[in-house]
């Protein structure tokens, strides 16, 4: 039931935060964090009815009690809270969630794409990443983020590939790129080659 995603969001969570999962959707997280004593508190939240219900059946079927919150991101959320977890959507929805003024601190994010246009975001909405995983599940890699207040300012290839300094990451990029070379137009090409450049170097360096 628990994915190795799953457990690799969960790992970034400390025994001292207060959790919202937004978007929680069947809350496996939630169940997870729960069961296993990993924070002081999580709350459960989703915009859509119906997935908190779900939520609410897998908490009552393995005997947790966890709160649950219809909300649009944090707009409902009135419990304290120091820490969300967003997993599972997209970047863009993902940065209209974190421009609410309620935005904690510290934040863990899963995004499905897009991780260029949210480390960049991230940054100038003055969020500094401390952490990133790569994650392979189901033949597609995952990228978990840590992220904090604070100022930083990364380099293009960090906003390219990330800080996760995993190779296999890296070589899946490289591999994808040299494919994608082959079906793009000539202006898309000089910028994959680019960025084939920047991966070599990093590859390189291990």
């Amino acid at each position: 039931m628990y994915s190795e995603r799953i457990k690799i969001i969960a790992s970034e969570i400390s025994e001292n935060d207060r959790v919202v999962d937004v978007g929680c959707d069947h809350g496996y997280l939630s169940l997870y964090l729960k069961q296993n004593k990993l924070c002081a508190e999580i709350f459960a939240s989703d915009i859509k009815e119906s997935a908190l219900n779900m939520a609410k059946t897998n908490f009552k079927k393995y005997n947790v009690k966890i709160k649950t919150i219809l909300s649009d991101g944090f707009e409902n959320i009135k419990e304290d809270y120091n820490t969300a977890v967003i997993a599972g959507m997209g970047t863009s929805t993902i940065l209209k969630i974190i421009s609410h003024p309620k935005t904690p601190d510290k934040l863990v994010l899963a995004s499905n794409n897009d991780y260029y246009k949210l480390r960049l975001n991230l940054n100038k909405r003055g969020y500094k990443i401390v952490d990133e995983k790569a994650v392979w599940e189901k033949n597609h890699y995952y990228i978990i983020l840590l992220c904090i207040k604070g100022k930083q300012k990364l380099k293009l290839k960090e906003l390219l590939f990330g800080i996760s300094n995993d190779d296999d990451y890296y070589k899946y990029l490289w591999k994808k790129n040299k494919e994608l070379i082959k079906k793009v137009p000539i202006r898309k090409k000089i910028k994959l080659f680019y960025e084939m450049f920047l991966l070599k170097g990093l590859i390189e360096k291990k």
